[in-house]
């Protein structure tokens, strides 16, 4: 079978809610208002630390999807001014997150116990708050949220192919400048991270067998699998492969920006940074060539994202194994992307309507076991106004 991206179509609802005249979509998005309808109108499960998991109205998955976001638009009214990194969490908000990630991944890998037939991930994005709020593609809600999603194996291989040119699946350009020209000096500068539970793989070994995604990019397998999950020290490695990233990731940025060899302020490892990135010919001189770039080429230079923006998956590949993998954030990607898969989601009231009683269900199931965890509370909703699906009129 043909190694190729997919282009998978999920239906959705007609959207309700309006962007009043004089108001961009995006700036709407990332309002109080439609922050407080998404609590109200699709809302789930909500704890004290403002971490709330939602239904994905325009979600990626007709079979499972949900997605948790640290929800601070009733304290922080500046979109600008809320946290958008797992590095800008508070301590126990971080716990909770893990705790809830963990749990949901669970339910998943329970619930769909066979790699070959379904596709289980989880994704988690930092939106990156330095971007103007009016610039296409930014994402719409500018907060740190996990997206879980399931896809059945079938849907995957028998979709149609996706243009591999698509810019999602190429970052614009920006992973090919990762991966093509610095992926060797990357994996010598991961190599710092002291991790016994995470296992360095190649990419072509982390890879799916239906699309041959993710390509290029540094993958870890869990080792112990979905045990490991709940054990703190995961979560611990976890967070030294984003530590490990953001470090790469604001001392090449750094470079373009000023064309200073300098070692970040906050560099979780300067060490590494100064004897692996700045001593690299390579690493120095792709820098300074993007820098070129940026000066002579105005569209380039708006879609460069200067300060830190990730995405950091957990996914089951082929043979059942746990993998890590974690790319830039660029142009407006989705998770799925770095896995190969494109999706298109057209509005469909009726079809939607057949697959939401199955979807909403699962969600419900899987709310409960973060309600029998005690971490926070059910929230109802017009679809689910007694923690039952209703269905809703077309």
């Amino acid at each position: 079978m043909k190694l190729k991206p997919r282009l998978i179509v999920t239906p959705r609802p007609s959207m309700t809610l309006s962007v009043p005249e004089g108001v961009s979509r995006v700036e709407f998005f990332n309002s109080p208002a439609n922050l407080k309808n998404l609590a109200e109108e699709n809302g789930l499960f909500r704890t004290p630390e403002d971490l709330l998991m939602y239904r994905k109205l325009v979600g990626h998955s007709s079979e499972f999807d949900t997605s948790v976001i640290l929800d601070v638009s009733r304290r922080i009214l500046d979109p600008l001014g809320r946290p958008v990194r797992r590095d800008q969490m508070k301590r126990q908000q971080k716990k909770v997150w893990q705790q809830m990630t963990q749990i949901i991944c669970d339910y998943m890998l329970e619930k769909y116990p066979d790699p070959e037939k379904h596709l289980v991930l989880c994704g988690e994005a930092s939106l990156d708050s330095t971007w103007p709020l009016n610039k296409p593609g930014v994402p719409s809600i500018r907060m740190i949220h996990n997206h879980f999603m399931v896809f059945p194996m079938a849907e995957i291989a028998a979709a149609k192919e996706a243009n591999p040119n698509d810019p999602n699946l190429t970052d614009s350009g920006h992973n090919t400048l990762f991966l093509r020209l610095l992926s060797g000096v990357y994996e010598q500068f991961l190599d710092v991270l002291d991790l016994q539970i995470l296992q360095p793989l190649s990419a072509a070994d982390g890879a799916l067998k239906l699309t041959g995604y993710p390509q290029g990019l540094p993958c870890w397998e869990v080792i112990g699998g979905k045990d490991k999950l709940k054990d703190q020290y995961f979560w611990y490695e976890y967070e030294q492969v984003l530590l490990g990233f953001l470090d790469f990731y604001n001392t090449f940025f750094s470079l373009v920006a000023t064309g200073e060899e300098r070692v970040p302020k906050d560099a979780t490892f300067p060490s590494q940074v100064s004897d692996v990135l700045l001593s690299s010919n390579v690493f120095v001189r792709v820098a300074r060539d993007l820098r070129e770039q940026v000066i002579q080429d105005p569209r380039f230079a708006n879609d460069i994202r200067w300060r830190p923006a990730y995405k950091q998956i957990l996914y089951r590949d082929d043979q059942g194994r746990l993998i890590v993998t974690i790319s830039q954030n660029s142009v407006g990607n989705a998770i799925t992307e770095l896995l190969g898969i494109v999706v298109d989601r057209i509005e469909d009231p009726e079809a939607y309507a057949e697959i939401e009683p199955g979807l909403v269900g699962r969600l419900l199931e899987v709310r409960e076991s973060l309600v029998a965890a005690n971490i926070g509370e059910a929230l109802s909703a017009p679809g689910w106004p007694n923690g039952e699906y209703v269905p809703r009129p077309l």
